[in-house]
Formats: C-alpha cells, structure tokens, sequence
C-alpha cells in the first residue's frame, strides 16, 4: 500500500486510493495519503484530512510541511492562516513550526502577529530553542524593530545558545534597517569567539555594510578571508566583494573580482552596472549593459533602473525614456526605483509630455494599489513633484503636495517642493514654505538639501535676515558636522545677500573646505568687485593643493572684470594653456570680451571674437553689446546686435542695450525702429523691479509704483533727496529714459525708477547707520547709480544694490564698482 501511495502522482489516482483506504479501513494509512495530497499541490485535501485528526505531536509534521510548501511558493498569508487554524483545532506548534511563521511575519513586516507568535514561543516552552530563537530575532530585523531584535539576541547569548547564524541573523537585521555601523560592531564581537567560524553568509550580511560605511581596509579583510576560507568560489560572496568595491567607487578592483568569478549571476552584471552609473562612468556602464544583452542574459528591474538612473544623472532625459520604453518591451515590470529615475529623467530633459505619460503609468499601475507599501507610493509622487516643478509646471507641484495629507509628507516631499519653488523664480513661497514644515502639527527635520535649497531663496531674494535665521537653526543642530556641503550655500547665501564678510567667516570656520567652498568664496569676492581678494583666494587655493580647473577660471576672469583688472585677466587667459592645460573654452572668451570692453578696448574685444577656435554664442555677443552701451559706441553695437539677431538669440536684454545705445546718441528714430521691431517680433521688455528688506518682510517697486500704503511719503522723500542732490551738482543723465521727450519730462521719467523708490522707502524705515539692501532683477540704470552715489553722502547708511551683474556698495560719495558695472 505505501508503494502504491508513493505512485500516487495525479490527483485522480490519490482520490482512488483515499477511497480505497475508506472502503477497507485503513486509518493507520491516513498520514501517507496527507503527503501524497500535498505532493500533488493539492493542500486543501490535506488540511481536511488533518481536521479529523486528533492533534498529536506525530501529525505536527503535516502541518509543517504545508507550511514550508507555502513558503517556498510564497504564499506567506496562506501560512499565517495554516498556524491560525492549527491553534483553533488545539494542535501544538513544534519547533518546527516557528520558524516557518516568523519568516511569514517578517517577510510580511508584521510586527503584530510576529510579536503574539514570540509570545506563544516563550510560553510553550521554546525560548531556549536556537533555532526558534534566531527566527525571531531575524522576523523584529524584517519589521524594522531593531531594539527587540538585539534584545532577544542579548538574552540567548547569556543564556550561551548562540550559534553562527544567531550571529549572522542580528548583523543582517542591523544591515536591512541601515544601521550599517552596528552591523560591522556585531562582526567584529563574533569574530571574538574563537569557537566560532563564519560562514558565506556571514560575509555576505557584512559586506555590504562595509561598502555603506565606506570602510574599504575592513572590506578588503573580509575579502581576503573569503579568499582564504574558500567561499570566494561562492557567487553570493563574489557579488557581495563586487558590490563593496563599487560602492567605494573602487571599480577597477570591482572589474578583477568580477572577471575572476567562475560563477556569475544577473546580480553579479548588475552590481558592475549599477556601480559603473553611480560613479559617472557611463560608457562602462553602457557596455556592461550591451554585453549582457549579447550574451543574451536576462535583464531584470535592477538592470533597467540602473541604465535609465545613469542616462538620468547626465541629464539626458530622452535617452532614459527609450531605454523604458525597451524595458516595457521585453515584459520586464518596472518598480518604484525605475520610475523615479525615469521621472528624474524626464526633469533633467524638461520632458513635460513624458513626465506626464509617466504620471499616468504611475496612476493605472502602481499608486494606491492594495498591498503596495505607502512608503513607494510616497517616493513615486516626490518624483512627480520634482519633475513637474522642475519642468515649470510649479502651479500642477503645488497642487500635488498640497493633496497630501501632512503626516504623508516626508522631508523630501518638502524639499522637492521647496527646491522647485527655489529655482523657478517663486524664491518667496519657497521661504514661506521652509517655517511651515517646523511648526508643529506638520513638523518634519529639514536635512541638509532642504536647508540648501532654503538658503538658495535667501541668495536669490538677498533675503540676508531669513538666511541668518536659517543659519543661526543650523548651528543649533549641527548640520555641518560630517559634509561642507551646508556651509559652502551659506557662504553663496551671504556673498549674494551683500555681506561678503559673513561669507569669510563662515568659510573659515569650516573644519575642511573643498573645491566648491573656494570657488563659492572667489565667486563671491567677485560679484562685489573685490578682484584682489578673489585672486589672493585662488592663490591660496593652489597651496592648499587644489588644481583648478575651468569653472575656477571662469571665476577669476569675472573677478578681473569687474574689478577693472585687465592685465591680471590677460595674464590668467594666457596662463590657462601654457600653465595648467585648460583649453580656454567659449565661457572664458565671453569673460575675456566683458574684461576688455569694460575698460574701453572695444576694437581689441572685436579682434578676439574674431579669432575664437569656435563660434561665437549669444553671451559673447551680448557682453560686447554691454559694453557698447557703457562706452556709446553705436557702431559696433549694431555689429554685436546684428549677430545675436542672426544667431536667433535676441531678447529683450538685447534690445534694451541697444535702444540705449540710440538714445545716448540721441538718434530717436532708431529708439523707435528697436521698439516697433520688439513689438513686431512679440518681445516684451522685462519690467524693472526692486526690492528691499524692511522690518515686516520684503517689499517690492516697480517703476512709477504707487500700490504701497506709504506711496505719498515715499514720493515726498525721494522729491527732497533729489533737490538736496541737485544742489550738490547731481545732473540727472536723461539719455537713460528712452522717450523722445524734452529734458524736463525725461528727468520725470527717471525720478520714478524702481530702485530710486525702493531706497526712498528704505530711508524711510531703517534706523539711521542700519545698511540699506536693496535687490534689482535688471541692471541698475546710470541715472540711479549716479544719484545714489549723491544720496550716500547724505545719510549714515550704507547702500547695498545687488543688481543682475554685480553688487554696488554705496558710502560717503563712492560706489565700490569704481565704474567697472
């Protein structure tokens, strides 16, 4: 009869047999039958034979055995009801049994049950068990509750039941939860035991946790132990030492072990992949990626994300998107991490159209689904905010973030849309937002990309007095304890808010700047025309042993620019090639132009257009154009417009300089002619704005604006300001208001500019000595720059104009520009 069981391979033929068993009544076959039913996946029969049974230790077995089926077949809810229902029929769980439910609870992440499953472990008399024992510390590890993990691992070691794996459970649980320092702690205390020898998965659950930390010397210990013990042989151990190099963007050494390993799996590709991406070496990455399509190995999600993240990083949106679209060709289902990259992408190409194809992919398979972890949901649509404020459509990732509820929001929901506020012109509801995620009903902990990008909106406003607050909260919670990456914004929040010397201290109080800390501080010596500070900086930058490279140049060009430092500007030109290998690129020349028209060499910046290694761009052409207005040279402004009109890249910018030049020459027609062909050609003139901080926040002007409650007070006291200057010899330069008008009425038109209002209002309001700030989104006009160089002569305060070029400090008479604007 067993042998006929045993034959049992269709249902059919185990049906005949249970009949059989009945007919002759032959109970003692009943468990023989139970396994024949499971063999056949029929387990709905075994459980029905098991309820007729009376519990007893020796049928425990079935029970088990339906529930290592379950899990193998991933069913893990099947084996929580299994375990239910035994409990209801008064079976007893054997040592067995746990271990196969905790592995359900965890994989789950269902601390609850798991935690009544420890529960009936300790009271049946199992907790001395170490076999029972480890499933439970790796089931608190799976649910993330580290804290009851190390405490049930605590107690088997004094109890002295712990094993290698007991070992290797609590080490991954610390690894799957992060804590990749403790990790590491708990391998070095096993190691202590001589009486214990780890095995493959002990390096596996280690390594990883070395590449996280970065700690590369006890990473290569590890691998020379694998190399030693012999589970180097082991694909497991070999994609864990691929895995630990690339993290450490070691990926040579990733290449050796990858090329040695005899044995290699999709995970083993992947690791190369992945790495070769996340160190900028995309070519590799590309060619690992083809290489397994030759070899025809089948790609899975990780494999896709990786090449769709790479072609994201480098900004090409439209490439990551083809590469998604052979993803979905090939059947392989993407998951959260591949349509964040691909939504990342799509922000990078300012994709719109595909950033909302992707929107609605999210929506019909992947968002708000049953069983899907809120935590991905939440990741899929930070992605979409990012990529829509990032694609300009701040108005549709405003309402996106706004449908969230606040305990849904994590503190990247609200850096992203901090961040797009930020960048896309809308600084002054990015700093609006920034207080609204500490108060408390909504309160997340900004980390260090929310506050840089809040200190980005205080650099763009010049919104000094928020960007102080901001600083004052980040030493208070130490943010800058391990990464630069917080004081480096600092130091540009301060240099772009006028206060230069904020920017040094905070630059030497850093504990180790880098490349970006120096350059921040030469940019920000540069844009306040302190050309000499700029060139000490980058002096001193090449003894700390910092090789500068193009963008450090750029900085110092622009600082000679502005600073009227035009031999120094030539010599560095010249010694980019000869001394430092850098080929000048377009950005150089366009600063070389700036540098030399600004002091008048207009033929001399005409010649070295001319002799470029390429072709002029738009920024070259306008720098000239720029100083043709300073110097009303027409001729050669016509030239520079001319080529900005060929070369499709007239703005209103352009047209503005120009009309200037005309009107300085008093040539109306043309004025005329420049302003019907903006009209014509659909180019609106960006209206000229200010802004200044006042007591209650930033107040902005417009010119002839009339909105503020103070409007009389302000017209009445920029009125007098302008008669005591006139008496001092201030004679208003009318070739700046571009109406063929007579003199009076152009001296009208320049009373009502918005900086000379913004600063009548700061008069006003601020206490005498008190600097005055004052922000334009335009250049400031000559008419203004000569009558606020008048007024500093008539208050205690220093003025402080930042306009789109540079920053005016105005005190006593003098302007810190020294002409060079």
């Amino acid at each position: 009869m067993t042998m006929l069981l045993k034959q049992c391979n269709s249902l059919i033929r185990t049906k005949l047999f249970h009949q059989k068993i009945l007919v002759q009544g032959l109970q003692h076959r009943v468990s023989d039958l139970i396994g024949a039913y499971i063999a056949c996946s029929v387990p709905s029969y075994a459980i029905s034979l098991l309820e007729r049974l009376t519990p007893s230790l020796h049928f425990v077995y079935w029970w088990n055995a339906l529930m290592r089926r379950a899990v193998q077949s991933g069913f893990l809810i099947d084996v929580l009801n299994l375990y239910s229902q035994m409990h209801k029929l008064g079976w007893r769980p054997d040592h067995y049994t746990y271990p196969f439910v905790l592995k359900a609870c965890g994989e789950l992440s269902w601390f609850r049950q798991g935690t009544m499953v420890h529960a009936s472990v300790c009271r049946n008399g199992f907790a001395g068990n170490v076999f029972v024992c480890n499933g439970v510390v790796t089931m608190y590890g799976r649910c993330g509750v580290l804290e009851d993990a190390r405490k049930v691992f605590d107690e088997m070691f004094k109890r002295g039941i712990v094993d290698v794996v007991s070992w290797n459970s609590v080490v991954a649980a610390y690894n799957q939860n992060g804590d990749s320092r403790n990790a590491l702690g708990m391998f070095g205390r096993m190691l202590e035991d001589v009486s214990l020898r780890p095995n493959a998965f002990s390096l596996v659950n280690v390594l990883p946790a070395c590449g996280s930390l970065g700690t590369l010397g006890i990473g290569k210990e590890v691998h020379g132990f694998a190399v030693r013990s012999g589970f180097y042989e082991d694909v497991y151990v070999g994609n864990a030492i691929v895995d630990l190099y690339a993290k450490c963007e070691m990926m040579d050494e990733a290449k050796k072990v990858f090329e040695q390993m005899n044995v290699k799996d999709v995970v083993s590709w992947n690791a190369m992949v992945t790495g070769y991406s996340q160190v900028g070496r995309f070519e590799d990455a590309i060619g690992m990626f083809e290489n397994m399509q030759m070899q025809k190995i089948k790609l899975n999600v990780v494999t896709w994300s990786a090449v769709i993240a790479g072609y994201a990083q480098r900004g090409l949106g439209y490439e990551a998107l083809d590469v998604f679209r052979q993803m979905q060709a090939c059947g392989s289902k993407p998951n959260v991490v591949t349509l964040v990259s691909l939504l990342s992408g799509c922000a990078a190409a300012g994709a719109l159209l595909q950033g909302k194809e992707v929107h609605c992919y999210a929506i019909k398979f992947m968002l708000k689904l049953d069983g899907r972890d809120p935590r991905e949901d939440i990741m899929i649509i930070n992605g979409l905010i990012d990529m829509y404020a990032k694609c300009k459509s701040v108005i549709v990732a405003q309402k996106m973030f706004d449908v969230l509820e606040p305990k849904e929001r994590n503190v990247v929901t609200w850096t992203v849309m901090i961040g797009g506020f930020a960048q896309h012109g809308e600084a002054n509801d990015a700093l609006a937002l920034f207080p609204q995620m500490l108060k408390p009903h909504n309160y997340t902990k900004p980390n260090a990309f929310t506050i840089s990008c809040a200190l980005n909106a205080c650099a763009h406003l010049g919104a000094l007095r928020f960007g102080k607050q901001i600083h004052a909260y980040v030493l208070r919670n130490q943010y800058d304890s391990e990464t630069p990456f917080v004081s480096n914004c600092l130091i540009d929040m301060y240099a772009k808010s006028g206060d230069i010397d904020a920017a040094q201290v905070v630059f030497d109080n850093m504990q180790q700047q880098n490349y970006v800390s120096w350059t921040s501080l030469m940019t920000g010596y540069g844009i306040h025309g302190h050309g000499k500070e700029a060139l000490e900086a980058f002096d001193e930058m090449r003894r700390m042993g910092f090789v500068p490279d193009g963008v450090t140049f750029v900085v110092v060009l622009y600082a000679c620019s502005h600073s009227g430092m035009v031999d120094e500007g030539l010599r560095y030109f010249n010694k980019m090639s000869k001394d430092f290998g850098i080929t000048p690129g377009v950005e150089h020349y366009a600063c070389m132009v700036d540098l030399l028209g600004r002091a008048g060499r207009l033929g001399d910046a005409v010649k070295l257009i001319r002799g470029m290694p390429m072709e002029p761009t738009p920024i070259t052409w306008s720098a000239l154009l720029s100083s043709c207005r300073l110097h009303a040279n027409v001729e050669i402004g016509e030239y520079a417009a001319n080529r900005l009109i060929e070369l499709e890249s007239e703005n209103d910018g352009s047209y503005t300089l120009l009309s200037n030049i005309y009107a300085k020459a008093r040539r109306w027609k043309d004025v005329a002619r420049i302003r019907s062909l903006m009209k014509n050609s659909g180019v609106k003139k960006k209206p000229g704005c200010s802004w200044v901080q006042g007591k209650k926040g930033t107040v902005s002007f417009f010119v002839g604006d009339k909105r503020h409650p103070q409007s009389q007070q302000i017209y009445e006291t920029l009125a007098t300001l302008i008669e005591r200057i006139k008496a001092m010899g201030y004679v208003p330069q009318t070739s700046f208001a571009l109406h063929d008008v007579d003199e009076e009425e152009k001296g009208d038109l320049l009373f009502e500019h918005s900086e000379k209002l913004a600063l009548a209002y700061a008069i006003l309001t601020s206490p005498p000595g008190a600097p005055i700030r004052i922000t334009k989104n335009l250049r400031v006009c000559g008419d203004c720059h000569s009558a606020i160089t008048y007024i500093s002569m008539l208050v205690e305060n220093e003025i402080i104009l930042r306009d789109s070029s540079r920053f005016h400090h105005f005190k006593k008479g003098s302007c810190s520009c020294r002409g060079y604007w």
